[in-house]
């Protein structure tokens, strides 16, 4: 007797959305045990990867751009990290501080283990695949994101 292996699912809004929240509940998780949001992991992480200090205006549009949130909450995420220390800010340059950059260390390593356990054996092509799908729904989403925020000002 032969057996079929069922079929995969297709990829769909909500299983991208239940693979989004849960992949996220899972950081959010590590981030509170270091008191730390989402949100100031994503704009910390803006300033741990960059090649010295940038702008302020630079890193809110960066973060706006990830986060889809408005400005007024960036501009506020960047206050946090910098009254935490984890942020320096010279005029309009902003750096990472000694202080940030062991927390985004610290955060980073302790969500590896976890990220390496959720990827373990899932076939690099079935990544691979993934990735460019992903990469093409993120860039329809943000075109039509662009085309209601076009439509809303007009």
């Amino acid at each position: 007797m032969t057996t079929t292996a069922a079929p995969s699912p297709a990829l769909t809004p909500r299983s991208l959305a239940l693979a989004h929240y849960a992949a996220r509940a899972v950081l959010e998780r590590v981030l509170a045990r270091y008191g730390t949001t989402f949100q100031q992991s994503v704009t910390l992480r803006l300033l741990a990867v960059a090649e010295g200090p940038v702008t302020r205006d630079a890193v809110v549009a960066d973060a706006v751009a990830a986060l889809k949130v408005p400005e007024p909450e960036i501009e506020a995420t960047l206050d946090e990290l910098i009254d935490r220390g984890l942020a320096g800010q010279d005029g309009s340059a902003l750096r990472i501080t000694d202080a940030g950059r062991e927390l985004y260390t610290t955060t980073s390593a302790a969500t590896a283990p976890i990220s390496a356990r959720i990827y373990a054996g899932i076939p690099p092509e079935d990544l691979a695949a993934a990735g460019r799908v992903l990469a093409q729904v993120a860039e329809r989403a943000n075109a039509e994101l662009a085309a209601l925020e076009a439509a809303e000002q007009h």
